[in-house]
């Protein structure tokens, strides 16, 4: 049986209709911790699903001032607990909606070729110029370096030498520019398939640090958004969970 061209076409339409009208957009502030995997995820997601994500990456301590006062998202993907913690109890998220979709760990970075031992003794010999760590008062992975620190006896005689980014990924890129010979930056930034990429790097004892919960939560503004409940739900999925373990966090 043949079709004309408008036949073809009215047919096609018919069946896409249904799928175009339940896609849908979230958007999404995202910790820059969690920047390569999210973006994994959220490929798969899409694919999965048919909705769209809006990313945004940045600071967890400006989201979260910056959703107080009213900014559009429907998702906030932190770096720690405390802040949709915070959230929920102040009303501006759906109840019950919070849950830990990783737990973050920290590593001594460097670009440098045998720069950084395997067991962080660089920190003591004191034998670099710059020592890059996120803001401890903004970021959540700074805290846990400053802990790393203070437990190995180093954090006052070092805070001369330290360079402060504004979140974790602008430190990041003061370690891998060089203009910072090392730095405490996620695992999930250098670690990919559960191999360290690139530098060299000693990957910090869980127990030298409070445990980074990383916490999401489903936003007033996306309560009706279809999109955004499907993405928390994926966030939750076996296929979200192996993406996530592949850049070093755990469950």
């Amino acid at each position: 049986m043949k079709h004309s061209l408008a036949q073809t076409v009215a047919l096609l339409v018919a069946i896409l209709a249904p799928f175009s009208t339940r896609a849908e957009t979230v958007s999404v502030a995202v910790a820059s911790n969690f920047t390569a995997p999210m973006k994994a995820i959220v490929a798969e997601f899409e694919k999965s699903t048919g909705h769209h994500a809006q990313l945004s990456f940045g600071s967890s301590g400006k989201f979260f001032a910056q959703i107080r006062h009213g900014a559009p998202f429907d998702v906030f993907l932190s770096a720690d607990d405390q802040k949709p913690a915070k959230l929920e109890a102040a009303g501006m998220s759906v109840p019950d909606s919070r849950f830990t979709y990783a737990l973050g760990a920290i590593v001594l970075w460097s670009a440098r070729p045998g720069f950084v031992d395997a067991q962080g003794a660089v920190l003591k010999s004191g034998d670099f110029q710059h020592l890059a760590l996120a803001n401890p008062k903004l970021a959540p992975y700074g805290e846990a370096a400053r802990e790393v620190m203070q437990k190995r006896g180093v954090w006052s005689s070092l805070r001369r030498k330290l360079v402060l980014g504004e979140n974790i990924a602008q430190t990041y890129q003061f370690v891998a520019s060089g203009n910072a010979g090392l730095g405490f930056v996620a695992l999930s930034q250098v670690m990919q398939d559960g191999h360290i990429q690139a530098g060299y790097a000693w990957i910090v004892p869980a127990t030298l640090y409070s445990p980074i919960r990383q916490d999401a939560v489903l936003l007033n503004r996306g309560k009706h958004n279809a999109a955004a409940k499907a993405l928390l739900d994926y966030l939750k999925s076996a296929p979200a969970r192996a993406i996530i373990r592949s850049y070093g966090y755990g469950p």
